[in-house]
């Protein structure tokens, strides 16, 4: 199992060429990274091995839950001395660590879901319950949705959101 050490600790091991890795994907790190982070997204982490001649590699998330969640494919990836940032990237900046952002990049495409699927939910609701009662299909439709795409990895939602003119940095 791999030890989880402080953001401190973790810019301590940088400074001495420790390579972080941010398990994200890239529409995440793109908006906003560790500065000299390498990005290898956990969905393609077993396709190729962890970046940087480092003997030590950092690995992080947003909050630490998918870095701990999948600690054992992240130590096999590694193959050298290897820790997990407590607390992500969130606890990095909490810490008053420098990020690099970039506002131009599009909300993580998640968070585009979960707005979109809660929009139409919520305009199912209000027309079912203001219109007619067929309008809450539209609501059963999207939460179907939403359980298949957990059930199976595919979520059409973010599959057509990604085709969108502000998402375009995605599709590059």
């Amino acid at each position: 199992m791999l030890k989880t050490i402080s953001a401190a600790e973790a810019k301590s091991l940088a400074a001495r060429g420790a390579v972080v890795v941010d398990i994200r994907e890239p529409d995440e790190f793109a908006r906003e990274h560790i500065p000299g982070a390498v990005n290898e997204p956990l969905s393609k982490l077993g396709t190729r091995p962890a970046r940087g001649a480092s003997d030590i590699v950092i690995y992080h998330c947003k909050s630490g839950m998918r870095t701990k969640g999948n600690a054992p494919k992240l130590a096999e990836a590694a193959a050298c001395e290897a820790y997990i940032l407590e607390g992500g990237i969130d606890a990095w900046k909490a810490s008053g660590l420098p990020v690099a952002r970039d506002e131009r990049q599009p909300i993580e495409l998640m968070r585009q879901v979960q707005i979109a699927a809660g929009s139409l939910v919520v305009i199912g609701v209000l027309l079912g319950a203001l219109v007619h009662p067929g309008f809450y299909a539209l609501s059963a439709f999207v939460g179907a949705g939403l359980v298949f795409a957990g059930v199976s990895g595919f979520c059409g939602m973010a599959r057509l959101l990604v085709l969108m003119p502000w998402n375009r940095a995605l599709r590059a």
